[in-house]
């Protein structure tokens, strides 16, 4: 549910202020001009053939939970689309980079270097089961996952256990494969930074078989990481393939399969100090390009995800759909966090936590029938499905190793191998449901939609064995006043693992008994000017909450409510002009609570107030140039529930500007941010 809070310190600064990595890429597509479509490798720009506009920031469909392929407008949730077009305006490839663009986004514990921990109004988004891979398969966000080929990053906030089973009602982040198109792609893109990053990546994409029945887009990256903190050095690589073949008119087949790699030194995390007299005094923010942990303590992991799927219609209004997949991930750690130091001298220690061989595999069979049927005047649009989870760890540990280290005057850490033997730390979750859902259309202008899930849930590790039978009801209503309009309500209740104690607890590893959580939600969506859809919305979240006893142990303690309202708009003003913007005003409170000094306190790391805007602006009197600018906002957030310290807010500005053009014959893009 949450992480021990910890400070982390990104970019360097200089004169002043906090710098992002300036990024500035070259992309080559070498193919005709006559191409609709091509992708980027990390900070890359996308090639387009269009010379007087570029693609889209706004999405006409959905494609996570039930909501596959619906326009937004008919999804009584809020959902955030970032599409590629924003991902390449930005030079985006890091999640955090793709999400900060809704809502309600914060890091938590990490510093992204390695992967990116995330919270979504203040609620963790769980690392096995909240991120899908084209609205199915959980797979495991411990190292980073790549963007080069991925067409789109969507968020459906809020609880999402009708269709995912159990996971936190922070919301779904699906991230969505590019397939080949109609035309053929063949890109080379290149990026570089300040630092020294270099990486390289090739995209290529083309139909092949009797009238282009089969497809296979291929992504290859390598890259050599840098981010201008000391200590710091490492490479990362992608290997993706994404497969399709229409069988015959009634059968499509797909396959996905992705390798990825990152070796790099791990940043030190900072611990937060001890309370005296129900205060503590946060040290002053160190030179953020500042690594207290030595160059030879690696984060060394690597992914493989494999989907497969098969559309089978079964008649003109029914199909049937198979897909099967599985997640695993590997990793080498030497974790390091720096604590019981003196505010004034800096003097402390460094704690280096060895997890060498962790292994974490996710498999998930799903299979689902959907179709329409009429009962009178009123269709039923129905999906029947059973889905199975099942996740295996081993999170193992040795012995933990301590240095001499200062906050303020850093000295290097010797290189020490592993000592003693690696203990095991297993634990495995089967989560199975049967779920049920039926969109009635009314008429033209009313939808209701309701739904339910039974679900059969099993937690086994060393210290715990948990089962859970839980009937989870979805309920919404919704109105459209004109087609381009929708008002919605809905009520949902979810289940979720409340998460598993860290490795600095008492009780490192335990896994926490599951828990209901309840969701209202009521909104508006419409599209506006050409192609621009706005929505607005009032959440009101109820979940249990966790905390830190005075045994140093990681536990369930009461509930938390979360309530506020949420602002979004993405799409195309004008020609001219494309923007994606969001707002969230909340109000998070502790309810209840085992622990009386956190009653009605701001759960740890929830931020009452973030807001991000970006846009682009394409000269139409030079075709091919953009400028783009952002500012990216999040509240003051407080270091525990006890509120006794608070992280202040922080803002980021970005600028940029890509240049697509003619260069060797062929189409390239040159963008700097």
């Amino acid at each position: 549910m949450r992480s021990s809070f910890a400070f982390t310190f990104p970019s360097p600064r200089t004169a002043g202020f906090a710098l992002a990595p300036i990024s500035i890429a070259l992309s080559l597509a070498l193919v005709p001009e006559a191409r609709a479509q091509e992708a980027s490798s990390g900070s890359l720009d996308t090639i387009e053939v269009n010379a007087d506009r570029l693609g889209s920031f706004g999405s006409t469909t959905v494609q996570v939970g039930t909501f596959r392929d619906q326009n937004p407008l008919d999804v009584p949730l809020t959902n955030n689309v970032i599409t590629r077009e924003v991902l390449d305006a930005q030079g985006q490839r890091t999640i955090y980079g793709a999400l900060r663009n809704t809502a309600g986004v914060t890091r938590s514990q990490l510093s992204g270097s390695t992967y990116d921990n995330i919270a979504i109004r203040g609620i963790l988004v769980e690392n096995r089961g909240n991120y899908r891979l084209n609205g199915s398969l959980p797979i495991i966000n411990l190292v980073d996952i790549p963007l080069e080929n991925k067409e789109r990053v969507e968020v459906l906030k809020g609880a999402s256990s009708l269709y995912y089973g159990f996971v936190p009602p922070s919301g779904i982040v699906n991230l969505v494969t590019e397939r080949a198109g109609a035309q053929p792609v063949t890109s080379i893109a290149t990026s570089v930074n300040q630092h020294g990053a270099v990486d390289i990546g090739a995209d290529i994409g083309r139909r092949f078989g009797p009238d282009g029945a089969g497809g296979i887009r291929i992504n290859a990256v390598a890259g050599k990481e840098d981010i201008g903190i000391d200590n710091y050095a490492g490479n990362r690589n992608l290997l993706s393939a994404a497969l399709d073949y229409k069988v015959s008119q009634r059968v499509n087949l797909r396959l996905d399969a992705e390798y990825y790699k990152k070796n790099v030194s791990e940043q030190a995390a900072i611990a937060v100090p001890a309370a005296v007299n129900g205060v503590i005094t946060l040290p002053g923010v160190p030179d953020n390009r500042q690594n207290l942990a030595g160059e030879w303590q690696r984060y060394d992991a690597d992914a493989t995800n494999l989907l497969a799927r098969a559309d089978v219609a079964i008649s003109d209004n029914w199909l049937a759909l198979f897909e099967v997949g599985k997640a695993s991930n590997d990793r080498d750690r030497r974790f390091s966090q720096f604590e019981n130091y003196n505010l004034l001298t800096g003097a402390g220690r460094l704690r280096i936590s060895q997890q060498d061989g962790q292994t974490f595999e996710n498999t998930n069979v799903r299979t689902e029938l959907s179709g329409r049927a009429m009962t009178g005047s009123v269709a039923h649009e129905l999906t029947f499905g059973y889905t199975r989870n099942e996740r295996e760890q081993n999170a193992r540990n040795g012995t933990a190793l301590f240095f001499a280290q200062n906050l303020y005057t850093p000295v290097q850490i010797p290189f020490t191998p592993a000592t003693g033997p690696m203990s095991d730390n297993k634990s495995q979750i089967v989560d199975k449901g049967l779920y049920a859902f039926d969109r009635i259309l009314l008429s033209e202008q009313w939808q209701v939609m309701g739904g339910l899930r039974r679900s059969d849930y099993q937690s086994t590790s060393a210290t715990t064995n948990y089962t859970a039978d839980e009937t989870s009801p979805s309920v919404s209503l919704l109105f459209k006043p004109t087609p381009a309009t929708s008002v919605y309500a809905s009520y949902i209740e979810g289940v979720e693992e409340t998460g598993q104690a860290p490795a600095n607890r008492a009780n490192a590893g335990e896994m926490l008994a599951p828990a209901v959580n309840k969701q209202i939600e009521l909104g508006v969506k419409a599209e506006v000017a050409q192609g621009l859809l706005v929505q607005a919305a009032y959440f009101d979240v109820k979940r249990p909450s966790t905390t830190v006893d005075s045994l140093n142990r990681f536990v369930l303690a009461g509930e938390s409510r979360y309530k506020g309202f949420e602002f979004a708009g993405s799409g195309e003003i004008n020609k001219q002009w494309s923007v994606v913007g969001s707002m969230l005003v909340m109000d998070p409170r502790i309810t209840s609570t085992t622990v009386a000094a956190e009653l009605d306190k701001v759960p740890e790391n929830a931020a009452k107030f973030t807001a991000s805007i970006f846009a682009e602006y394409r000269l139409a009197s030079v075709p091919g140039l953009a400028f783009n600018a952002g500012y990216y906002y999040i509240g003051k957030r407080a270091v525990n529930n006890a509120n006794q310290a608070w992280i202040p807010g922080v803002g980021l500005f970005s600028l940029g500007t890509r240049y697509r053009t003619r260069m060797f014959g062929t189409t390239a893009t040159i963008q700097a941010n």
